[in-house]
């Protein structure tokens, strides 16, 4: 199904959301602590592997010594991850410390962004080092299998193990993202209502929301065919309702991509554009955000109070 320009602009911006939140779960303290605890167990089992496979084991088998380098520059890996990992909650919490001060000076900011620069590009060298190490160590021991088996089991069966953990956790990142993405594209309103039943008070208040208009959809039959003529939305609880006619291809929610039926509940923000009510509440409640345009619709509040 192909996706109007308004519906794409739902769905990218839905995505950023996911990704936003897929962060904030990411380098939450559970998810860190099994990081961590997941790689020092890497760690101690590879420096076990190279002190067992060093134990009475010949100088002259080049073979083994390659694996032996293999399996020691996988726990600097781990190392470095646990490491970049460590600073990248640090700079987490010193930017949410910082985002609740009013600052005189940017100076602190500037050296906020500098050092959040420099642990993305250390992530991303080291998964880049990761990933060559992988193809390595893949080619390494296929090549010497049989000998390496004989001569050092311990040391083999390590890193096919690691190996086979890396193949196994990409696969599952690209499964999860793949089903993602289908999800955001076709699936949409099912994912609202999920991060609605689970996400804390993050967006406007049930309140706020309330405050939006409401509109009621009449569909305008042109001809005799109803799938091919657009509408009118009416205020509801007004003693003055105004009226707006749409077009066919605005008579559509964005977001359900579901067209306005006869007597359908609408909900404008104050940027003008419209959605089901019951989609765009829960939406509002987890980020009180336009899904379309990105406005803030808590800003004119805000603005008000301050005068």
């Amino acid at each position: 199904m192909m996706l109007s320009s308004p519906s794409f602009l739902v769905r990218e911006n839905a995505a950023d959301q996911l990704e936003h939140r897929r962060n904030d779960w990411s380098y939450s303290k559970p998810v860190v602590a099994l990081d961590v605890a997941l790689n020092l167990v890497f760690i101690g089992v590879a420096l076990c592997a190279v002190v067992l496979s060093s134990l009475g084991d010949d100088e002259d088998d080049d073979d083994v010594a390659l694996i032996r380098v293999w399996v020691v520059g996988y726990a600097i890996g781990c190392v470095v991850h646990v490491a970049c990992v460590l600073a990248e909650c640090r700079e987490r919490r010193r930017g949410r410390g910082r985002s609740d001060e009013v600052l005189d000076d940017d100076s602190d900011e500037e050296d906020g962004e500098t050092q959040t620069s420099v642990l993305k590009h250390a992530e991303s060298a080291n998964t880049m080092f990761s990933c060559v190490w992988w193809v390595v160590g893949a080619y390494w021991v296929t090549a010497v299998s049989p000998d390496l088996m004989h001569d050092s089991p311990e040391l083999y069966w390590v890193c096919v193990s690691f190996l086979a953990f890396d193949i196994i956790f990409v696969a599952l990142c690209v499964a999860i993202t793949c089903l993602i993405g289908i999800a955001v594209c076709c699936f949409l309103p099912c994912i609202i209502a999920i991060l609605y039943a689970v996400a804390d008070q993050e967006g406007a208040t049930q309140e706020e929301i309330e405050r939006l208009q409401k509109f009621k959809f009449r569909r305008i039959v042109d001809c005799g065919e109803a799938d091919s003529s657009g509408g009118i939305i009416t205020e509801c609880d007004s003693s003055m309702p105004t009226e707006h006619t749409l077009s066919q291809e605005d008579a559509e929610c964005c977001i359900c991509l579901c067209a306005y039926e006869e007597g359908s509940e609408l909900r404008q923000l104050p940027c003008g554009h419209h959605f089901h009510s019951n989609c765009i509440d829960k939406w509002l409640f987890i980020n009180a955000i336009c899904p379309l345009c990105k406005f803030n619709i808590l800003k004119p509040r805000m603005g008000e109070e301050e005068v």
